[in-house]
């Protein structure tokens, strides 16, 4: 996954943030809207071992009150000096993330994560997680925004079809690599 070398915590945001924040914002929800669908998000250039992909997604959607939790090589001095001066968004522990930031291997089991609860099921954690590839092959999977069906490549299958079994409940994600980015939300049926 490429990272960014020489990253400050002043640098690599947006440059043109009204401008960049709404075109990244409306790739995030078209990538939740169409699962299986890989989208560029280039503008950022966060400190390593963050790709783009995953700085444009702390960049969009964290602030203040949106606590985030780094896992693995993703929670160190550098990474956590940027999001808090590009968004101010509180580190976190695990259960208490509304997003959670690193690979796969780094942010599982899912279980530690808040998946809602019946009444509430928004309250729950988007894992953005780090990929070494990102391709429309291997998983295929259906569901709400997918007309037949789609393929992604995923770390695994089974952590998202137990998942989907605690819906509406459950956690989403975001997978990101280097400058493009795909999602899989709760909804998705994953074979």
């Amino acid at each position: 996954m490429p990272t960014q070398t020489g990253t400050t915590a002043l640098g690599g945001g947006f440059s043109d943030p009204a401008r960049q924040s709404a075109h990244a914002f409306r790739a995030l929800m078209e990538a939740m809207a169409r699962t299986g669908t890989i989208h560029a998000v280039p503008g950022a250039t966060p400190p390593a071992p963050l790709s783009g992909a995953a700085g444009i997604a702390i960049l969009t959607l964290c602030d203040i009150d949106t606590p985030l939790y780094l896992a693995g090589a993703a929670d160190c001095t550098a990474v956590r000096d940027w999001v808090a001066f590009q968004t101010g968004a509180p580190i976190c522990a695990p259960g208490d993330a509304a997003f959670a930031l690193g690979t796969w291997r780094d942010l599982g089991p899912c279980d530690k994560y808040p998946v809602g609860t019946a009444q509430y099921p928004d309250r729950s954690t988007t894992l953005i997680v780090e990929v070494p590839t990102l391709t429309p092959s291997g998983s295929t999977l259906r569901g709400p925004g997918i007309q037949h069906m789609a393929q992604l490549s995923l770390p695994e299958t089974a952590a998202f079809q137990a998942n989907r079994a605690l819906f509406p409940r459950g956690l989403d994600f975001l997978f990101t690599c280097g400058d493009h980015l795909a999602a899989l939300p709760r909804t998705t049926e994953v074979r």
